[in-house]
C-alpha cells in the first residue's frame, strides 16, 4: 500500500509548521519562566493560550490536542508534576474545546478576549474547588472554600488571567498578522 502524499503534506505545511512554531516559542518562554522565578508573577503562562489556539487553529482535531497537552506535559517532565496535574490537564484540555467552539470559525479579537479570560476565570474556579476539596489546607466549610479562593486570587488577578489574555493576544495576532503576509497560510481548518 502506498502512503498518501496529500496526507503527509497536509500535515508538515507551512500553516501547521507556523502553528507549531509559535506554540514551541510559548512553551519556550514556560520553561524560562520556571527557571527565573519572579521575573513574571505566578501562572504568567501562555499554557491557556496555546489550548485555546490550538483548538481554533489546528485542522485536525487530534493535533489541537496533542500539541498543547503534549507541550504541556514535556514541560513537565521537566518542570515536575502534582497531584493537581490530572486536574490541570483536564482543563487545559477543556480549554482546546472552547477554541473548537468558540474560534475555530469567527476569530475576533472580542472573541479570543473573552474565551481567554473565561477560560482563566473557569481554571482558577475549578482549582481552587480541588484544592478547597481535596486537601486538608482547608476547613470543608463555606468559609474554607472562600478562604481557598481568596488565597488563590492573586494568582488569578496577577498571572493566569492578564497572562491568558497577554498570550492569547501575541499568539492569534501574531498568527494573524502571518497570515496577512504569506497567503498560504491562510486556509482556515475544516470545521470540528
Amino acid at each position: 500500500m502506498r502512503p498518501n502524499p496529500s496526507a503527509s503534506s497536509q500535515t508538515f505545511a507551512p500553516r501547521m509548521l507556523v502553528l507549531t512554531g509559535l506554540i514551541a516559542l510559548a512553551v519556550a518562554v514556560r520553561l524560562l519562566m520556571h527557571y527565573h522565578p519572579g521575573a513574571l508573577p505566578w501562572n504568567f503562562t501562555p499554557v491557556a493560550a496555546i489550548a485555546l489556539f490550538g483548538g481554533a487553529c489546528f485542522r485536525h482535531r487530534a493535533l489541537a490536542f496533542i500539541v498543547p497537552l503534549g507541550a504541556m506535559l514535556l514541560s513537565d517532565m521537566v518542570i515536575g508534576f502534582s497531584g493537581m496535574s490530572p486536574l490541570v490537564y483536564a482543563c487545559f484540555a477543556a480549554m482546546v474545546l472552547v477554541g473548537m467552539g468558540t474560534l475555530r470559525r469567527r476569530k475576533s479579537a472580542l472573541r479570543v478576549a473573552a474565551a481567554a479570560a473565561g477560560s482563566a476565570t473557569g481554571f482558577f474556579l475549578v482549582t481552587n474547588f480541588a484544592v478547597w476539596l481535596g486537601s486538608a489546607m482547608y476547613p470543608q466549610t463555606a468559609a474554607g472554600l472562600v478562604a481557598s479562593y481568596a488565597a488563590g486570587l492573586p494568582f488569578y488577578q496577577y498571572g493566569t488571567l492578564p497572562g491568558t489574555l497577554l498570550w492569547s493576544a501575541a499568539l492569534f495576532g501574531g498568527f494573524a498578522l502571518l497570515q496577512r503576509r504569506f497567503a498560504v497560510l491562510r486556509a482556515e481548518p475544516q470545521p470540528a
